[in-house]
């Protein structure tokens, strides 16, 4: 038995928290609903902290968001009093405000997607297109649950891949920091001894020193040099070219672990927009719309196109040939035996899984990569410096 936290309100709006004894997040809710309130929010022990802070972020305040309202719907409440109940609820004064225009919005008339759609930057087109089909087949709060799980898996694969960085990203920077710290603060020490000396020095430490002196003296040229470079950059990848190009690049990279975020992403996508009653052609073009990486993007175009002609989607994305034969193989059974959408969830379940293993094999050979990269700088400038004190000293080396 665990003890949980919880936030419900009760059938007139009031809002109670407080913790409960139970075996898992199911169970303290099913305790919560037999004790007469609604559950809002269950944290997990040890979890307080995490989700207090990823609320800070848009994408975990749509994530609370749209599990509480899905909680409110599914206990029978009608829209307008739940959103009433979730802008007094909200953390963040933003959301707030944004609930109480969509509730204005639909009370003068609009519908809930449309209201929605007035604040593109924190609905997105997929979420509400979603909305959309829930409101057309009367299964909002089926079509809001299945919403939930969607934002949460996405949610949980972003967290992974960053967690994974974060080691290299601490390595790379203390490295450079390193190397930064020998080429300006320690070889000009040496620098000034070796000129008093006057002894003619390896090739290899007046290479060494007289890019130490150039970097000391003319550092700012090399800030605002990286500063313009990565401004060039970042304008470049900004066209259509650009982005295409470097795309490419890291799919050539890292393309095990680029196929394997797209393919979960995508069929995710697909078999939840299918599954909540959305048409094939709609559901695919707002899929490719979450795909990042540009080159797997435009090859769904074609998928698109084989759909309209009625090829379904298994042949176009084999054709593609940028998706893993694994997944192909179960979209054609799925699509043959008439469960795609299902099919296609159990895709992104299943490469969800195998992605923390392909994350896990990138970053071991990322980290000795960049242990050796450093070292082999580090080592180059230390021998550099002990040739030149051994000629100096005329003992062999």
């Amino acid at each position: 038995m665990a003890i949980y936290s919880y936030r419900a309100t009760t059938v007139d709006g009031s809002i109670v928290e407080g913790v409960i004894e139970a075996t898992d997040e199911k169970s303290a809710a099913d305790r919560l609903r037999n004790s007469g309130v609604i559950p809002l929010k269950i944290i997990p022990p040890r979890e307080g902290v995490t989700r207090r802070f990823s609320l800070r972020s848009s994408q975990g305040e749509l994530l609370t968001f749209t599990a509480e309202l899905s909680a409110l719907l599914g206990a029978g409440l009608p829209l307008d009093r739940s959103l009433n109940i979730l802008s007094s609820i909200s953390e963040s004064s933003e959301m707030r405000q944004m609930i109480k225009e969509v509730l204005k919005s639909i009370r003068e008339g609009s519908s809930f997607s449309d209201a929605l759609l007035k604040h593109p930057k924190v609905f997105p087109r997929l979420y509400v297109n979603m909305i959309r089909a829930g409101e057309a087949g009367g299964v909002l709060d089926v079509v809001l649950d299945k919403l939930n799980e969607f934002l949460e898996s996405a949610q949980e694969l972003k967290e992974q891949v960053v967690s994974a960085m974060i080691y290299p990203v601490i390595l790379l920077a203390t490295g450079a920091l390193s190397i930064a710290v020998l080429l300006i603060y320690v070889l000009p020490k040496f620098s000034a001894i070796f000129s008093e000396m006057g002894t003619a020095l390896p090739f290899s430490t007046q290479l060494i020193i007289g890019f130490s002196a150039g970097l000391k003296a003319y550092w700012w040229i090399a800030v605002l040099a990286a500063l313009a470079g990565w401004k060039i950059f970042r304008n470049f990848v900004k066209t259509d070219e650009g982005k295409y190009r470097w795309d490419a690049f890291k799919l050539r990279l890292m393309g095990d672990v680029i196929r394997k975020i797209e393919t979960a992403r995508f069929t995710r996508t697909l078999g939840t927009l299918l599954k909540s009653g959305v048409p094939l052609l709609q559901a695919l073009h707002n899929a490719k719309d979450v795909i990042s990486n540009q080159v797997i993007a435009s090859a769904i175009d074609a998928v698109s196109k084989g759909a309209k002609e009625g090829q379904g989607i298994a042949v176009p994305l084999s054709n593609a040939g940028v998706f893993p034969p694994l997944a192909l193989s179960m979209i054609k059974v799925g699509e043959e035996t008439g469960q795609l959408d299902t099919m296609l969830l159990k895709v992104a379940a299943t490469y969800e899984k195998s992605l923390k293993t392909a994350i896990k094999r990138f970053v071991g050979f990322l980290e000795p990569a960049l242990i050796l990269g450093m070292g082999l700088v580090i080592a180059f400038i230390v021998m550099s410096m002990l040739m030149a004190i051994f000629s100096i000293t005329n003992l062999p080396f």
